[in-house]
Order: structure tokens, then sequence, then C-alpha cells
């Protein structure tokens, strides 16, 4: 298949100038804004400060041991782009190569360390002004949602074969010592699946399929499993793992919106999923886990969270993660996943925080990734994206290892009277 990529058209040309400019435009041209750039100077030397990081230029060979250190290549377009576009520009300046690092992720975990002190705290007030708003077409409504998740999970399942482990699992592993990461995603699946209470003749309904390996792992501990997906990718390798793993009696596969599922359901688990239906949606997911839940049931929620204030005051921002990564989501906090769950009569229950797995799992996908380079290329992606997915991968890895982002297990429990 070609991949479907953000804001592209055509096949990639390894290495083509006009194909970079045609499938890339925002980083193939540098915008002029010349007082901004002044500004991005400042606020640079500013963070660099708080953060502890050298700002090299090219030209500038001094080792800086110990010290995470911003290499600007092309100085004035860096400056510009960061003026302009604020942290879109500064994704968008690792991707185009105006600037580079020794250690991608020291760097971006040292400057995710003071995040809320790089801006002055006279200016946080004027943040609304400066954030480019969400745009109307990565709205998660019915079309919107299926377009968005095609965007990152139809790239191409070879391209996820290429760091995940064996059982295709996207998401935070459960580390013990000694695990290797296939263990670790097998033990988080468990974990997840004991928590909903999940076991023989479980009828079991699983929003976001994933590549299967939760509805398998459920399928052999003897549930029946309906699970559903938005990518039409993810449903032909589930029906065929399955049928592999000698399952797909107990898996049903559907192509489906949440908000379509039908059905009650002893147990249901999401895991990683509600990042990707927007704060619009949220009532929807909570009301669809209710209505759906038998009673007496319990909900697995796995879920990447945020600081409830700081989820408040970036809600309406649209980033670099959103452009080029996952559009059209919002990563909740533990407030707002409780609130909505009781204001359906679900009760969290139960917690467990994995934030220093996550850091870990990304470290490992990020090996394999950058291991994988001239595979990835031989898929048909360029240098461009290879360098996106890199810093994606470095980016989500720095969230959680500096603590700014967690990621929760959390059990909703629906009474027996509703």
């Amino acid at each position: 298949m070609s991949p479907v990529l953000p804001s592209v058209t055509g096949p990639v040309v390894h290495g083509d100038v006009d194909s970079v400019r045609e499938r890339w435009p925002d980083v193939a041209a540098t915008p002029h804004a010349p007082m901004r750039a002044l500004a991005a100077r400042l606020l640079l030397r500013r963070a660099a400060a708080l953060a502890g990081v050298r700002v090299l230029t090219d030209d500038d060979h001094r080792p800086a041991p110990g010290t995470p250190a911003l290499r600007l290549v092309e100085p004035e377009e860096f400056y510009a782009r960061v003026g302009s576009d604020g942290l879109i520009g500064f994704g968008e300046g690792w991707m185009s190569g105006a600037w580079t690092t020794d250690d991608l992720h020291a760097l971006l975990h040292a400057l995710a360390l003071r995040l809320h002190d790089v801006v002055p705290a006279g200016l946080q007030r004027f943040r609304r002004r400066f954030d480019r708003p969400v745009p109307v077409a990565e709205d998660a409504d019915h079309d919107g949602a299926q377009v968005n998740a095609a965007r990152h999970y139809d790239l191409s399942n070879e391209l996820f074969r290429q760091f995940l482990d064996s059982t295709m699992t996207y998401s935070s592993a459960l580390f013990e010592p000694g695990d290797d990461l296939e263990t670790a995603q097998r033990r988080k699946l468990d974990a997840i699946l004991d928590a909903a209470g999940v076991g023989a003749n479980t009828r079991l309904l699983e929003i976001g399929s994933g590549w299967g390996s939760l509805a398998i792992r459920a399928a052999q501990r003897g549930a029946t499993v309906t699970t559903v997906t938005l990518s039409s990718e993810q449903v032909a390798y589930v029906r065929a793992a399955a049928r592999r793993a000698g399952v797909d009696d107990r898996i049903d596969v559907d192509l489906c919106d949440f908000r379509d599922v039908r059905g009650r359901y002893d147990a249901i688990v999401s895991i990683e999923m509600i990042e990707a239906v927007g704060e619009r949606y949220w009532p929807d997911y909570f009301r669809c886990l209710a209505d759906r839940l038998a009673p007496g049931g319990k909900v697995g929620l796995q879920a990447i969270t945020m600081d409830h204030h700081h989820m408040l005051a970036t809600r309406h921002s649209w980033g670099w993660i959103h452009k080029y990564i996952f559009p059209g989501g919002l990563i909740p906090s533990v407030r707002a996943i409780e609130d909505h769950a009781r204001d359906n009569g679900l009760e969290p229950t139960r917690r467990r925080a994995l934030g220093a797995h996550y850091a870990e799992t990304l470290r490992l996908w990020r090996a394999r990734f950058t291991s994988a380079r001239p595979e990835v290329l031989a898929l048909g992606f360029d240098d461009v994206f290879c360098r996106m997915w890199e810093f994606y991968l470095a980016y989500c890895e720095a969230g959680f290892s500096s603590g700014q982002l967690d990621v929760e297990q959390i059990v909703l429990e629906k009474g027996t009277s509703t």
C-alpha cells in the first residue's frame, strides 16, 4: 500500500527535493518573521539557562560532557520557525535538519523538566493568542475519527512491525526486573485483564483493537471477545493473527466507531484509545462504557494522562504531535476521567501508574525504529518521515521520564442495580 502521511500526496521519492516540497510543505518552507525570530532568540536563551542546556552552532565543536546540547545547523531558519510556530516550529526544525543534538531524549527531557517555567508567568495568560486552534477538519466526529485514525494506524502494518515486539502491542508495557519487551507487554495485558475480571466465558468488549494482542490473550483465557477499531489495516491484521493463534472462533473484529457498538458485556477494556476521542466526545465515550457494561461489570481503562490544570490550559491548542502524529485528540487528566465516569454511574475503584514503564517502552521502541531505518526507507517512507518519527518517540519518552505525562490503569465498576 502507499503510505498515508499528513498533508501529503503521491508516492515518496527518497531524497527528491521536489517530493519533500510536495509531501512536507511546511518543512520545506522557512517562514519570514524577523521580529518573532528575535523573540525566539531571547526565549531560547532563557529556556536553555533554566534547563541547563547548551546552545551551539554547527561550527562549534566543543564537547559538552554530561550536558544536553542543542546544535543549530541553520540558526536563522531555526529561530524563524520557533518564532513563527512555537513548538510546532521546533519540531519542524528537527524534521528539516535546522537543528540537531547528540542525545535527543536527554535534550527533550531537560526541556520538559522546566516546561512550565520557560514562558514567564506574566505572559502565560496570553497563550491563547499565540497557540494555533485545532483545525475543524480534525474534529473526532464519526467521519473525522475515521480519517484521524487512518492517518496514523493505516500507515502500514509493516512499519509498526519494525519497532514493536512480536505481539505487536502499541501501548505501555509493564516491566519486572529481567523482562524483555515482549514479556513486559504480556505482563501488562494480563494485569489489565485481571483488573477487569476477564476469564472463562467472560463476554468482553475491547474498544480500540490495536493489532489484536489483548483480544487474543483474552480469548486464550476462554473469553468471547468483540473488538472494534477504525483502522482497516488493523482489522485485517487481527483477523489473521486470531486465526494463527487458533482463537478466531472466539474473536469478532469489527471496523466500527465506539458510538455504534451495541449489546451488553461483562467487561470492557480500552487501552490508550481515549486520547483519540477528543474532549467534545468524552461524554459519548463514557456513556458508551456505561450503556454497554452489564450490571456488576468492570471497565479496565488504560489512559495516558496529564496534570488537570495543564490539560485545561492546552485543551484548545494544536501542537506538533497533533499536526504530524495524532490528529484530533486530547490527553485527559485523571480528574477528567473520574468525573466523566461518575457522571455515568461508573465508580473508579483502582488506579495503577505506569509512567516510568512507558518511558522504558518508548526508549526500546525508538532504539528499534532507529536501527530499522533502512527497512523503513525500503517500505517507501522518506528521510523526513524517519526524522519525524524519531522525534515523536523521543518527545513522548521525555514526557514520561520528566513526569509531565503519566499512564494509568484505572478500574471503573458498575453497580449491580444499574
